[in-house]
Formats: C-alpha cells, sequence, structure tokens
C-alpha cells in the first residue's frame, strides 16, 4: 500500500510539517515530480529508464533465438545493444531483424520509443525552460524605530542584475489566534508596507512595515510570537525584463529570526571617484543600535 504520511520541508525557514492522510501518487503526477526533483535525481531517473527499456526489449528479441542477424556480440547483451541502437534509430547496417517476430518486436520498440523520447525532450525543455527568480533575502529581519515609530524591516536583492519590471513585494503574518468561542485557528494578516511596488527592481531593496497600534505586530515580542507559532512571509514577484517572463520568490521568518533592536550593515558606499558600490558580502550583517 503507498504511504499514507509524508514530510514537507519548508526550506527557507527550516519548519518541517508531517501531512497524514494523503496517498503518495507519483505515477499520477509525473510532470510535478519531474519538475520538482533535483537536475541529479531526474537525470538519474531518465538513465534508469534507459537502462530498464532496453532491457526490456533484448528479453523480448531473445524469446526467438535467430531473430536478429549478424548478432554481436552473441547472446543477450548483443541483443541489449541491438536495442539501444533500434531506440535511438541509429542504424549501423550490421545487425538488423530478419524474422517476422523481430520485425514486430522492433515496430513496437520504435513507436514506444519515439513517443517516450518525445515526452523525455518535453520534461527537459519545460525544466530549462521555466523562469526561476534568482531573489537574494536577507537571512534576518530586524526591528529598529524608525521615525520614532518601531518599524520591521526585511532586505531582497536581485542577484542576476538585470531589471525586473514592476515588482510588487507582500508581507503576510501567520499566528495562531483563539476566536471569542475559544476555538483556535491560525489566521494570516497582511502586513502593509511602506513601499510595496518598484517598478525596476535592480540591485537592493528594504521593505519597511511601521509597527503602529493597529498593525498585527502592535505590542508583539518574540516571546509571544513563539508562543502563536507565528511566522512572516515574504513574496516578491515581477517581470524579468530579459525574458519577459514573470518570475516569483518567498522567504519565511521565525520568531529567531528576528533580531530586535538591530539594523541592517550598510552595504552602498560611494568612493573617492564618485561611483556607488554595493557590498553584497555584507548583505546578511546586522548591528546591533547604539
Amino acid at each position: 500500500m503507498p504511504s499514507t504520511t509524508s514530510k514537507m520541508h519548508s526550506q527557507p525557514s527550516g519548519r518541517q510539517i508531517l501531512r497524514h492522510g494523503l496517498p503518495r501518487r507519483h505515477w499520477q503526477d509525473l510532470y510535478h515530480v519531474f519538475m520538482t526533483v533535483s537536475w541529479p535525481r531526474l537525470f538519474l531517473s531518465f538513465g534508469g529508464f534507459f537502462f530498464a527499456f532496453n532491457l526490456l526489449f533484448a528479453a523480448l528479441y531473445s524469446l526467438q533465438a535467430n531473430g536478429i542477424a549478424h548478432l554481436n556480440p552473441p547472446g543477450f547483451w548483443g541483443r541489449f545493444f541491438f536495442s539501444v541502437e533500434t531506440l535511438a534509430t541509429v542504424g549501423y547496417g550490421d545487425m538488423h531483424p530478419q524474422t517476422i517476430f523481430a520485425h514486430i518486436v522492433a515496430s513496437f520498440e520504435i513507436f514506444t520509443g519515439m513517443m517516450s523520447l518525445a515526452l523525455i525532450a518535453g520534461m527537459m525543455f519545460a525544466r530549462f525552460s521555466r523562469p526561476t527568480a534568482r531573489i537574494l533575502f536577507a537571512r534576518h529581519a530586524v526591528i529598529r524605530p524608525l521615525d520614532a515609530q518601531p518599524t520591521l524591516m526585511l532586505r531582497a536583492a536581485n542577484e542576476r542584475h538585470n531589471v525586473i519590471m514592476e515588482a510588487q513585494a507582500h508581507l503576510r503574518l501567520v499566528r495562531e489566534e483563539r476566536s471569542v468561542e475559544g476555538y483556535r485557528i491560525r489566521r494570516i494578516h497582511d502586513l502593509p508596507l511602506r513601499r510595496s511596488e518598484q517598478p525596476a527592481f535592480l540591485y537592493g531593496w528594504t521593505l519597511m512595515h511601521t509597527m503602529t497600534p493597529d498593525s498585527p505586530l502592535a505590542g508583539a515580542t518574540s516571546e509571544t510570537l513563539r508562543t502563536d507559532n507565528a511566522f512572516l512571509i515574504l513574496t516578491l514577484s515581477g517581470v524579468d525584463e530579459t525574458t519577459g517572463q514573470t518570475l516569483m520568490a518567498r522567504q519565511e521568518y521565525l520568531p529567531e529570526d528576528l533580531r530586535w533592536q538591530h539594523t541592517f550593515a550598510d552595504i552602498l558606499s560611494r568612493g573617492e571617484d564618485g561611483i556607488d558600490r554595493i557590498d553584497y558580502r555584507r548583505f546578511h550583517d546586522i548591528e546591533p543600535l547604539n
């Protein structure tokens, strides 16, 4: 029976969630599986399929001893390599089917092989053409006074150094709360940003949420956020100017990822030549407030 327990890792924050009651049906959703597995596992899967496919047809050719002319090397492995040549439609000219049975098996192999190779080629194209966002998020978020108000600050940058047009950012707070009836529920609160849009996202972007009295974070502390199992979700989206494709990225921050009374290290400087420089080596650095 298929397993009904699976583990989901949230890569940005390291949170783990166990899911029960949903059987794994990978064979019914192969497209999603192949789009999400790592490149080494994808090539290993295709290589395993190629090897197993030719083993199967070598066994079929073995059902008739003289079905293939000029078999070289003789025996099973000769039929295996003949299957490889047939699948690839190479046709070196030495080995060839010489009986009706071998011709039928070869025809069936060519048909299924062409279909399989077409699916593999389509999957490889889909993997290579899928838009990926190279957005760099700071490891920590900071909370500090700004304009005499406590402000949550997050930092992001475009690693590709090209332009992401009409970039948009959304920040949400997810935490467990109790209703008036005492029912415990997980609620999602929108946290307004001082600027949630960037017409040309090229370098760095510091996103700020002012913790006003009506903010869902008003009065929150690191301890209360941990008690409520709260975390932040920051999502960025925009259009890649180079490819015209829509890019999306997200980052999660747990309570332990927040640094109170800290600020981000300044990464922008101007040299004596009047040229502005951004030092991404200090992108993740934070400093305590004096």
